[in-house]
């Protein structure tokens, strides 16, 4: 997956450059023109399946890592932020307010 590749990268160039947080554009795993397919349970599982990707690894040893990605909770589908810190998902924040087109 494309999008996992680039957030991977992302993260290994800001771990070159020394810093110590990355944050990343607003739902980076999927893309944010998902347009119907953010109706699809695949979008969300696919999603986490990115993020386990990223946690079974040492990408995120020593720096604070920002993923934009949606999720699900009791059924609501929510535009969120995932942060990680050593290979542990330290908060979940979705977002309050979006866009009126979309």
């Amino acid at each position: 997956d494309i999008n996992l590749e680039n957030i991977i990268e992302s993260i290994r160039l800001a771990k070159k450059a020394g810093c110590r947080f990355r944050t990343g554009p607003e739902l980076e795993v999927t893309g944010y023109g998902c347009q119907d397919h953010f109706f699809e349970q695949d979008t969300f599982f696919h999603s986490w399946q990115s993020i386990a990707k990223i946690l079974d690894s040492d990408l995120t040893d020593g720096i604070l890592v920002d993923i934009g990605m949606p999720i699900m909770h009791k059924n609501v589908r929510y535009n969120s932020r995932i942060f990680i810190l050593n290979r542990k998902i330290i908060a979940i924040r979705p977002k309050i307010l979006t866009a009126d087109d979309g």
